[in-house]
């Protein structure tokens, strides 16, 4: 952070509670090909804020590879979670198709399972010549709204409110212990509309980590886009039928960051 303050007249980062994002960063490895995934200006912002080069990152629910490829460019090495051995095969053919410039492993893997989470990480860790992380960041899926796979160990097939808390809980411990003490880590979340009622899931993951672990909240971020070519046809029908009912449209999520103190 000491370079971002000499620097600060010069910096593009947001330091807004409210980040408005005309439209998706475009090129390089990013492509839009994924349900649920997020926009590369999320991971560029926290990443460049909070770490430094050769810095190593971890991602639970790595995705697309949104975050990594983000990492690749701002010289990051980079430790990825996901359920989807499809996504990991994409993500890596990805990274493949050339040399890649930093260290990097994606594990198949229920992040819940903490015996082989800490296999796993450790085996990397050790690969990588580090003992713990410098910054996690999670973008869980938003309970069963989106089911990613069929397994019955993905979080996306989980309808149970409390049950899903309790496995996000889970997975957030089992990375937590591998991130560095006095560091930061991000959780993107967003709400979900179920049985006629909005259901604040995302302010109900913060309450949870608040309540489980030792941390403090630093940042509650409001992102919208507003570029996003999959609502822009459908936006006029989905405008009428909210005004001929009585809910409005989600058009955000929120980005949680927190200091870890243990």
């Amino acid at each position: 952070m000491k370079e971002i303050v000499q620097n600060w007249r010069e910096t593009d980062l947001n330091v807004d509670s409210l980040w408005i994002i005309d439209e998706r960063k475009r090129g390089g490895k990013h492509s839009n090909v994924y349900h649920g995934n997020f926009v590369p200006q999320i991971p560029n912002q926290l990443v460049r804020r909070y770490t430094f080069e050769k810095d190593t990152i971890l991602e639970l629910f790595s995705g697309s590879g949104t975050t990594l490829f983000e990492c690749e460019n701002l010289k990051r090495n980079y430790i990825g979670f996901d359920i989807n051995k499809d996504i990991i095969k994409y993500v890596e053919d990805k990274m493949n198709d050339g040399e890649p410039s930093i260290d990097f492993k994606i594990h198949n893997c229920d992040v819940t399972n903490e015996k082989k989470f800490r296999k796993l990480m450790s085996t990397t860790l050790k690969k990588f010549n580090i003992e713990k992380v410098d910054f996690l960041i999670a973008h869980p899926p938003y309970l069963d709204i989106i089911k990613f796979t069929k397994s019955k160990y993905d979080l996306s097939n989980i309808s149970s409110e409390p049950f899903f808390l309790e496995k996000i809980i889970t997975a957030m411990g089992n990375a937590l212990q591998f991130l560095k003490k006095n560091k930061y880590f991000a959780v993107v979340a967003g709400d979900i509309y179920k049985n006629s009622e909005i259901i604040p899931l995302a302010f109900h993951i913060m309450d949870a980590i608040r309540s489980k672990f030792d941390v403090k909240l630093k940042g509650i971020i409001i992102k919208n886009i507003e570029g996003n070519r999959g609502k822009l046809h459908s936006l006029n029908i989905w405008r009428y039928r909210a005004l001929c009912s009585d809910y409005f449209l989600f058009k955000h999520e929120y980005i949680f960051v927190f200091k870890y103190n243990v």
